[in-house]
């Protein structure tokens, strides 16, 4: 491992994958994942991805679809290359061995069938084919079980008049526990989301924002923070801490209700059960609020059975192992964080702001989503710019020194750790009050006092930090406490509501002072 590489890229995701496949002719790639290569966002997506490709349908339709979802806080420039690229990242991925059913399915926001999807287990299909694939190149090397600790900038190691730049990163081995310096020309963060902040998720457990985290700490951009999605229809259920019962089923007609059965979106929306994802999120809290109740339900028992159980094996399966027979009860269900739609800050070829780094799919906030996400954009997001992130590091590639020699990880003083209780403690303080405090709605009054208590928690966690051995657990905690950080620190800056972030104190959309993307850098904290 203690080698350099043309590319690093950090995380192995559908952004991740398709940037080391479109390189991998031109050089070296070195791929690490923090567990197996397939422990992804990408994996857990059920709905399936946007492109225009019905003809039906058009480019202009599903651009103003993303611009309404979005608030108006989109960067239309991204929005149009981004949907005009979509249908040649389509065929890309079916080149890849992708294999997608036949027919389009529709989603909150959209105003046509225009999501592709291989039944409801679409990433889990785009996951297997892109990582077949890859495994296959010679030029692509897959390290599952590493985790990236922090990047590497170049003036840390060579003291010249040369402009600094990323020129690797620390990474740890969990086999061995030893942490390596692995040099690059150029890194990609697609280290996906930071579900794993909130309570409540719809993400894997590898979700812990380490990218956004790794990203600030070397001093680039990040971007709108404030906006975190919440899908509305995860289940409710003990044991079911993360399953997701996809936006798809509504959009084929399935109804939210409350627990006594009155349909509560008609009034609320034109598209009903099927708004977009904020509108829906923040009415199932309000309904939850106003009753009391722990959940809402989405009703499926008028619908067709036999067309349902066809399209829908995995998660109408999943249900039914939980014990609810959805064709005689409707399903009960609660929103979750969902998805990231601010990030590291990028231009439309996924450059940050640090040279030599690249950011690509959820890590990144392209412009694409504003102030929140179109269903079934990120996969979109993520085939787009992992590809358009690739022709541009190609084109500089050339132009780049080898990275210099990294010095060893040193360890210094530090002991083995031995109280996990107290790793485990401080992430499920950060959690739950990043819940109840800056979710799915908020005030300036909850916001200060999740900043008061993330300030106490996170000068314990750096105490800990330098005093014990890295574990990923402790390098997960210190980018959660990082990430929601961000997160609070964009919700106080933004004085408005709009899309995914709703302030109860300003609860009106200002578009004269607030039509802007809320950019934080390490040391622009108030």
């Amino acid at each position: 491992m203690e080698k350099a590489y043309d590319f690093l890229v950090i995380g192995s995701g559908i952004a991740g994958l398709s940037h080391a496949l479109d390189v991998s002719d031109r050089g070296s790639v070195c791929v690490v994942t923090k567990k197996y290569a397939d422990d992804s966002n990408t994996n857990w997506a059920q709905g399936g991805i946007a492109a225009v490709v019905g003809p039906d349908d058009s480019f202009e339709e599903h651009i103003a679809n993303t611009i309404t979802a979005g608030v108006g806080l989109n960067n239309r420039e991204v929005v149009e290359l981004c949907v005009r690229e979509g249908p040649a990242a389509i065929a890309r991925l079916r080149e890849r061995g992708v294999a997608f059913a036949n027919d389009l399915s529709r989603e909150g926001g959209h105003s046509k069938r225009r999501v592709l999807h291989a039944t409801d287990i679409t990433g889990r299909e785009i996951q297997r084919a892109l990582i077949e694939t890859a495994r296959q190149h010679p030029n692509i090397d897959i390290h599952e079980h590493h985790t990236a600790v922090d990047l590497i900038r170049r003036q840390k190691v060579v003291c010249d008049s040369q402009p600094d730049r990323i020129v690797g990163a620390h990474i740890l081995d969990e086999e061995t526990g030893m942490v390596h310096s692995v040099g690059a020309k150029i890194v990609v963060l697609a280290s996906g989301g930071a579900g794993k902040v909130y309570l409540y998720t719809s993400n894997p457990d590898v979700a812990t924002g380490d990218g956004v985290a790794m990203a600030f700490r070397a001093k680039a951009q990040v971007a709108n923070m404030e906006f975190f999605q919440f899908h509305p229809t995860c289940l409710y259920h003990p044991r079911a801490k993360t399953f997701l019962i996809s936006e798809a089923l509504r959009g084929d007609g399935a109804i939210l209700r409350r627990i006594d059965g009155t349909p509560f979106m008609d009034g609320v929306h034109p598209m009903g059960s099927l708004a977009p994802r904020d509108i829906v999120a923040r009415n199932i809290d309000s309904q939850m609020k106003r009753t009391g109740d722990d959940h809402v339900v989405l009703d499926l028992t008028h619908m067709d059975h036999g067309f349902m159980e066809s399209r829908y094996p995995t998660i109408l399966g999943t249900v039914e192992s939980y014990g609810y027979d959805w064709r005689v009860t409707p399903i009960p269900v609660v929103p979750a964080a969902h998805y990231m739609c601010g990030g590291v800050k990028v231009d439309t070829w996924g450059r940050t702001s640090l040279p030599g780094l690249f950011a690509v799919g959820e890590v990144a906030c392209t412009g694409l989503h504003g102030a929140n996400r179109l269903a079934s954009n990120s996969l979109l997001e993520g085939a787009v710019f992992g590809a358009r992130a690739a022709r541009k590091s190609l084109e500089e590639l050339s132009d780049i020194e080898s990275p210099p020699s990294l010095q060893s990880w040193s360890s210094g003083y530090a002991t083995p750790g031995d109280e996990r209780v107290v790793i485990s403690q401080s992430w499920d303080e950060i959690r739950r009050f990043m819940w109840n405090y800056v979710g799915i709605v908020r005030t300036r009054k909850r916001l200060a006092r999740a900043r008061r208590r993330l300030d106490m928690l996170r000068s314990e966690i750096m105490e800990d930090w330098w005093r014990y051995h890295v574990t990923r657990d402790a390098v997960e905690l210190r980018n959660i406490a990082q990430v929601a950080g961000l997160i609070i620190e964009g919700a106080t800056r933004r004085q408005e509501s709009r899309g995914l972030h709703y302030n109860l104190d300003f609860p009106e959309t200002d578009d004269e002072l607030w039509l802007r993307d809320t950019i934080l850098w390490r040391g622009s904290r108030r």
